[in-house]
């Protein structure tokens, strides 16, 4: 369907004159909403690195692998966490699972993620069926060199150990019909609540049981 003439806005090209081509006026404005802030008794400042910033509960972080209740990487090699990566920041090489890990076919032999190419958009926590990869509260990431940056397998299992214990970073993700966001150990609001109480089953609460048939 063609768009009709009245619908469509015809918008000038504006006019600059001597100071705009100079960026004077812009450069008022800038400091015009500086003194406006120097002002506001509510603004703060945060004194890093002394102060620690108090980062929200949906933070992501850098990366873990989590383990199984045998101490066992969690990941089973779908590859689905690769796949979904829009980045293209993962590479995972996988092999058949040793025969005392019960009701594992696969398991990571190479687990790599480039935390440099990373943008931190959870996609991959959002695909793995096993939650296996989950990402954490830990935002002070520095490196002396691109390598460094590289978390193989033991980094990313390091992390886990690192932060299981922490209090701020607990297995939030548990599979159910309603995936993995739905099962946040403390939700930002629950219903008639504040934005500190503790919600284990999710917001929407327990699945409801099927009815039986009559």
């Amino acid at each position: 369907m063609p768009i009709k003439p009245e619908d469509v806005t015809w918008v000038k090209e504006p006019q600059y004159g001597l100071l705009d081509a100079m960026y004077l006026p812009a450069i008022a404005e800038g400091l015009r909403t500086t003194v406006q802030h120097l002002f506001r008794p509510e603004t703060t400042t945060q004194q890093y690195p002394e102060e620690k910033p108090d980062l929200p509960l949906n933070y992501r972080g850098v990366h873990r692998l989590n383990k199984d209740d045998a101490g066992h990487v969690k990941c089973v090699a779908c590859f689905l966490c690769a796949t979904a990566c829009p980045a293209r920041c993962i590479e995972i090489v996988g092999d058949k699972a040793p025969a005392d890990w019960a009701g594992r076919d696969k398991y990571p032999t190479t687990f790599v993620i480039d935390e440099l190419k990373c943008i931190y958009c959870g996609m991959c926590e959002e695909a793995c069926p096993v939650d296996a990869i989950e990402l954490t509260s830990i935002y002070d990431l520095v490196g002396h060199s691109r390598k460094e940056m590289l978390y193989d397998k033991e980094k990313l299992l390091s992390v886990y150990d690192e932060t299981i214990k922490s209090g701020k970073d607990p297995i939030r993700t548990h599979s159910t019909p309603l995936g993995p966001a739905s099962q946040i150990a403390i939700t930002m609001f629950p219903a008639g609540g504040s934005a500190s109480v503790a919600h284990p089953v999710g917001p929407l609460g327990p699945p409801s049981a099927p009815e039986t048939p009559h």
